[in-house]
């Protein structure tokens, strides 16, 4: 189904993807994980092609991912459907006519300049909304709702989409638990029962032991992980997020000073679960 095979991407000097290959031969939802600058985003924008890579390679169903331009690119990003942290959403734009422009990509300019669209697409959009449970707020502004309702009208742009891969690049972050449980329920939702591959960058360990069926971590742009939710151990955790093999609940402030907040709180949640 898809397959990358040995994807860099570097930036000037930096490398932040360093040779990454997984294959996913059926559909599932797969959780990335590890500290901040672990080329997680990187990889997902590549994935997209919202970013280039250096060098490897993406195919997906025997197509050369990574070679498509133009219209052929366009194509599989409506294919690909990426959901963003921060939503990406038009604020004054009616929540509705922010989920059809997940048409975008296969209508005709002066359509889409003008706002037109077709009253099957419409009627689609809010069928979409009313299986996320906000169809009330249809023709709201999107700046009128909450973070966790504006990351469910995300989900609803990528779903107009039709898409046969949905990305998500840290779709909870920025929401309090009770909206990033509805939010992480609406996603493992679609893949179970659309049978979409769901492939989220995740924050907490917790979150990717309880949603996901597969968990790859990475550390400097490699992955240093890739199994099941079962196999995330503590000593995996500490491999994943380069930290000291003596890191405990107890370690000096010195220790914990050279992790980031995420980092210390995963592998905290790793002891915990253990």
């Amino acid at each position: 189904m898809l397959t990358i095979e040995a994807l860099t991407r570097r930036f000037g000097r930096n490398t932040a993807v360093d040779s990454v290959s997984l294959s996913v031969d059926r559909p599932a939802m797969i959780g990335i994980i590890g500290r901040s600058g672990a080329g997680k985003s990187t990889l997902l924008r590549m994935m997209n092609r919202l970013t280039d890579a250096t060098s490897g390679q993406i195919v997906f169903e025997g197509r050369d991912v990574t070679a498509l331009k133009g219209a052929g690119k366009r194509a599989w990003q409506s294919q690909c459907a990426m959901i963003f942290q921060q939503f990406n959403l038009v604020p004054r734009m009616d929540v509705v006519s922010n989920v059809l422009h997940g048409t975008l990509n296969r209508r005709p300019v002066l359509a889409t300049m003008f706002n037109l669209y077709p009253d099957a697409d419409i009627h689609r959009a809010i069928g979409i909304l009313d299986r996320l449970g906000i169809a009330e707020h249809a023709p709201k502004r999107a700046e009128a709702l909450s973070g966790g309702q504006q990351q469910r009208v995300a989900i609803a742009r990528a779903l107009m989409q039709d898409p046969r891969i949905i990305l998500a690049d840290e779709p909870i972050a920025s929401l309090d638990p009770m909206n990033a449980q509805i939010v992480m329920d609406a996603l493992r939702r679609i893949h179970e029962e659309d049978g979409r591959t769901v492939i989220a960058n995740l924050h907490t360990l917790d979150t990717a032991r309880r949603y996901c069926d597969r968990v790859v971590g990475m550390l400097h742009g490699r992955v240093v992980f890739d199994g099941t939710p079962e196999q995330l151990t503590t000593g995996v955790a500490r491999d994943i997020y380069g930290a000291d093999a003596s890191f405990t609940e107890d370690s000096t402030s010195t220790a914990i000073e050279t992790l980031d907040r995420g980092t210390v709180r995963a592998l905290r949640e790793a002891e915990a679960a253990v």
